[in-house]
């Protein structure tokens, strides 16, 4: 195998295409290039210079191996600096994963935030439940979720991003959208419901379980995300309780309507990373997320 300093004195001399301007460049002697030169041909295989007493001319398998060469070289060149660059995060990659509601209200302003201050850290998305993020989490595969609670602090470090309303979504037509009144949980009693699973969407049904007394014999449809359930009331399929931010999905035909019985923000959504995370990146990312979205307080 030939050595890093024959692939730099090759391409010294491919470039110059002069062993005397090559040997000048590289702060050596000629004979001691000359004998690179030919340590790495013999290495090779093959001759890479035509030289006479006149000139230097590479042949065509120079020519080819000038560019892997150069490649190799500059490679090398990088490499230190590519090392001391990925231990203080600023290269690498980095693995997200985001609820379907995050990713209409959160994901697109973090996204601009790491593509302003990580600009040269690789960032791959992937939209999961929560119970999948978790999962990946643990598994090593996503290094952040944007997730619901609840989580098991003994594994994940996490961080309140914001709370939001619960709200209800009805028809644009539906007599409620058009009252002129607060609507109540008794208006809401005898209309047929688009419900979160209590499996895929345990967080949301939990939350609207305690929060409402649902009447589960007018459950219509039980699904999983909320793009869907907010579909299905624009088809007229039944009213459904979404996160506020559900309205930035810009849906037709679909009212929002404010529960003026729940007088907090109920629905929470948290970064969360695994407390046994390595990748450097990481950190830098933690701290512009609770500097840019939180402030400087964790959960």
């Amino acid at each position: 195998m030939f050595t890093l300093d024959q692939a730099r004195s090759f391409v010294a001399v491919a470039e110059e295409l002069h062993f005397g301007r090559a040997a000048e460049r590289l702060n050596m002697t000629q004979p001691p290039l000359s004998r690179q030169i030919q340590k790495l041909e013999r290495t090779v295989g093959v001759e890479l210079l035509e030289r006479d007493n006149r000139r230097v001319s590479l042949t065509v398998a120079g020519h080819a191996f000038l560019q892997d060469a150069r490649r190799l070289v500059i490679a090398a060149e990088r490499a230190p600096d590519n090392a001391r660059r990925i231990a203080a995060g600023q290269l690498g990659e980095l693995r997200i994963g985001f609820t379907a509601a995050s990713g209409f209200s959160l994901l697109g302003p973090l996204l601009g935030e790491i593509s302003t201050q990580m600009p040269q850290v690789h960032l791959e998305l992937a939209e999961m439940v929560t119970s999948e993020q978790v999962e990946a989490l643990l598994d090593g595969d996503l290094d952040l979720g944007l997730a619901r609670p609840p989580f098991d602090d003994s594994l994940f470090e996490s961080t309140l991003l914001f709370s939001e309303g619960l709200v209800a979504a009805v028809p644009s037509g539906h007599r409620l959208a058009q009252s002129k009144h607060e609507i109540t949980f008794e208006d809401l009693r005898d209309e047929h419901l688009i419900m979160h699973s209590p499996t895929k969407a345990r967080y949301f049904y939990d939350l609207v379980v305690r929060l409402i007394d649902v009447e589960h014999k007018n459950v219509r449809h039980t699904v999983s995300q909320i793009l869907t359930m907010i579909a299905l009331v624009s088809a007229g399929r039944g009213i459904a309780f979404v996160p506020e931010s559900a309205k930035f999905l810009g849906v037709a035909g679909v009212s929002y309507l404010r529960l003026p019985e729940l007088r907090e923000d109920p629905v929470q959504l948290h970064a969360i990373w695994s407390r046994t995370s390595k990748n450097p990146a990481l950190d830098r990312l933690i701290n512009i997320v609770r500097d840019s979205l939180h402030g400087n307080d964790a959960d």
